[in-house]
């Protein structure tokens, strides 16, 4: 008889161990597989936002985004806004034209387009924003962000007709268009190009008399257009409302009576250095300009302004009539502040 000891090649548990292996091998295969894919994609997620960096982005890179990598579609909205928020409108451009392609939901598209068409505004290109708010409005009258908007972009195209037409689509939704409508009116007698100043003036002058909101912008026309006007009632303007526009005249463009007839006026021009009657003023920065004229020190302290929102706070260097911002309408509030001499930023305009 054989000593020897032989295993049989059907014994269970050379059968057990091959399966063990096997298992063993397949999983290695494919943890190690995974792993590589995994490092393979990061590679790329990582080229891909170097990209970003550089801003050579295109329509695939998005799409790869949007649908590979299964970013949410709010998550791609965000990182466009942050496009907007730096002031690299392309970029953010180039992601809602691409995500147009691809989603189809109708409130997300409707909310693209919005985004879309809010972007090409602040970057300038105001016809290109007309068509898409005009695009949307077309699958919702009802839509008022973009009845909104369109009315900012007919008033900055001094397409004042079809401002008043989205006006008066607004009021049938029962916005509350008074401030608008006012504002409007204002903007075409302004714009006329067929009036006459003295036309202009007097009706401009009768819409501040019932509404001292437009102080500002009614004082600046006549102090342009006909500077008599603006003197003889210079009794009916908050001339601190208006101080950086009375700082910045020049000499000859002032009447002395009036001067004589207002001691602020009387404050402010003997801070700008043009007279001598003031001895001090209840306006901190006057006062302090006034004691250094009095003084005799030689300073080159002067009077700079900034323009607040009374609605979004945020501050402005010049006026508008629209703060940027929130685009509330005759909203700014003229801030003097000393500091040193400045050029008069809206004297550029």
């Amino acid at each position: 008889m054989n000593d020897t000891i032989m295993f049989d090649y059907r014994d269970p548990l050379i059968g057990i161990v091959t399966i063990f292996i096997f298992i063993f091998v397949a999983s290695f295969f494919t943890y190690t597989f995974g792993i590589y894919k995994e490092r393979k994609s990061r590679q790329e997620y990582r080229k891909l936002l170097k990209r970003f960096e550089l801003g050579t982005l295109k329509e695939d890179d998005y799409i790869h985004l949007y649908s590979t990598y299964n970013l949410p579609f709010d998550s791609i909205i965000l990182l466009a806004s942050s496009f907007v928020h730096n002031g690299q409108y392309n970029k953010a451009i180039s992601v809602y034209l691409a995500l147009l392609e691809h989603v189809k939901e109708p409130i997300k598209k409707e909310e693209l387009l919005e985004l879309l068409g809010e972007t090409y505004f602040k970057s300038g290109m105001l016809q290109r924003s007309k068509d898409i708010f005009l695009k949307i409005l077309k699958f919702n009258p009802r839509n008022t962000i973009s009845l909104h908007k369109l009315l900012l972009i007919f008033q900055n195209l001094n397409e004042f007709g079809k401002a008043q037409e989205v006006l008066d689509a607004l009021e049938e939704l029962d916005e509350d268009m008074k401030k608008e409508q006012l504002h409007l009116d204002i903007l075409q007698i302004m714009n006329d190009s067929i009036m006459s100043f003295e036309k202009k003036s007097l009706q401009l002058f009768d819409y501040f008399k019932e509404n001292e909101n437009l102080e500002r912008l009614v004082s600046s026309f006549l102090i342009k257009f006909n500077k008599e006007i603006f003197w003889e009632n210079i009794q009916l303007v908050n001339v601190l409302n208006i101080i950086d526009i009375l700082w910045y005249l020049d000499f000859d463009d002032i009447d002395w009576d009036a001067v004589n007839k207002c001691q602020m006026l009387q404050d402010i021009y003997t801070a700008k250095g043009y007279i001598n009657s003031s001895k001090k003023s209840d306006s901190f920065e006057l006062n302090v300009l006034i004691a250094l004229k009095n003084s005799s020190v030689e300073t080159n302290l002067d009077l700079n302004f900034e323009f607040i929102c009374t609605k979004c706070k945020n501050v402005h260097p010049i006026y508008e009539s629209r703060c940027p911002h929130c685009e509330d309408i005759l909203s700014f509030m003229v801030e003097p502040k000393l500091g040193k001499p400045t050029m008069n930023l809206a004297s550029l305009l």
